[in-house]
């Protein structure tokens, strides 16, 4: 089963075990050279018990279109595995074929149904199966959009000058364009879609332009939406991207107080403040608030931990094992989801590599 969000608190002996990469302020330190992925970061091969022992889940910053979570005690091979096929390889639904009816703007009927491809539709993928090259569309497996606008002038007011994607509607009931060997529409669908589906389907967002009328101008079309993976083709990845990066810390390695305390803070506010320093009257001294500050200000420190009179008193690090991840979705699917998918898409993975592996 995909893994769940668990609080577990990690011990200090565990923290202090996990391996970390030194970022000096001229170079990375504690990397090797060779260009594998455990030897570049000198972690150890995968195992089994120490990855149920230490995996954890923590959700840093969620909305509708993006989330960003940290990941710890997982493998490096892994993440990268989720970063793929989160991009690749995690099914949605986006239009393929475009029957044109009419379409009398001075866009080609090619580009059109180019810029109409890399809408965004909101469709629960789960809800539909993956075309065969020979197999003929039904509810199951297509998706039907019509577009049917025209461009009218009354007066000085000129109406439908700009078509969005707000103008796709869909049809349930499939094509219903007259069935015809030349065009090769496909036939309505023998039942519903709204039997299985709760939600209307449409573009994720209703302010896409997708062309400019003038007046008398009119664009009629049916667009016809298939599953897919990104891996064929961009217009189907769910995400805008997906990336990771290893979790940041700051070491400090000696005090920093009075006037040098002062600076720092005044350089790096969000992520130093100044205190009271209790072993003197009226002196302030540095502490440390965040290593989660703009990436900005990590850059900064870098800097600072290589130049005087700084040099010595802290250093920037990164967690060898624990990953930020963020994903931004298109929309289609919310973004926690997606990743659950992704969990679901390497687990099949396994599975037949098990299966072609192992004897029976």
């Amino acid at each position: 089963k995909p893994p769940q969000r668990r609080n577990m608190a990690r011990s200090d002996a565990q923290e202090r075990e996990a391996p970390r990469m030194t970022c000096a302020s001229h170079a990375n330190l504690d990397v090797s050279t060779k260009s594998s992925v455990h030897s570049s970061l000198q972690t150890d091969a995968f195992s089994m018990p120490r990855f149920k022992e230490e995996f954890n889940v923590d959700v840093l910053a969620k909305d509708e279109e993006s989330l960003q979570f940290r990941m710890v005690g997982i493998d490096p091979a892994l993440a990268n595995a989720f970063r793929r096929i989160l991009i690749a390889e995690v099914p949605t639904m986006a239009i393929e074929k475009v029957h044109f009816v009419n379409n009398t703007s001075v866009i080609q009927d090619e580009v059109l149904a180019h810029r109409l491809g890399l809408v965004p539709v909101r469709a629960d993928p789960r809800l539909f199966e993956f075309k065969g090259t020979e197999e003929d569309h039904h509810e199951k497996n297509t998706i039907v959009l019509r577009l049917k606008i025209e461009c009218t002038q009354n007066g000085d007011e000129v109406m439908n000058k700009n078509v969005y994607s707000s103008s796709l509607e869909w049809l349930p009931g499939g094509s219903a364009i007259p069935a015809d060997e030349e065009q090769k529409v496909i036939p309505p669908f023998r039942r519903s879609q709204t039997e299985f589906i709760s939600d209307t389907i449409r573009p994720v967002h209703d302010d896409i332009l997708i062309a400019r009328l003038c007046p008398g101008q009119a664009i009629e079309l049916e667009a016809h939406c298939v599953k897919g993976i990104g891996r064929e083709h961009a217009k189907w990845s769910p995400v805008a991207t997906a990336w990771y990066k290893l979790e940041p810390e700051i070491k400090m390695l000696k005090p920093v107080e009075g006037e040098l305390a002062e600076a720092l803070a005044g350089l790096c506010p969000k992520t130093f403040k100044l205190v009271k320093d209790g072993r003197s009257k009226g002196r302030q001294k540095i502490e440390l608030t965040s290593a989660q500050g703009d990436e900005m200000e990590l850059e900064r420190i870098r800097h600072l931990s290589g130049e005087e009179p700084w040099e010595g008193h802290f250093k920037l690090q990164k967690i060898k094992t624990h990953f930020i991840f963020t994903i931004e979705s298109t929309g289609v699917m919310a973004p926690e989801q997606l990743f659950v998918e992704a969990i679901k898409v390497l687990m099949n993975k396994c599975d037949t590599c098990e299966r072609l592996l192992l004897p029976e």
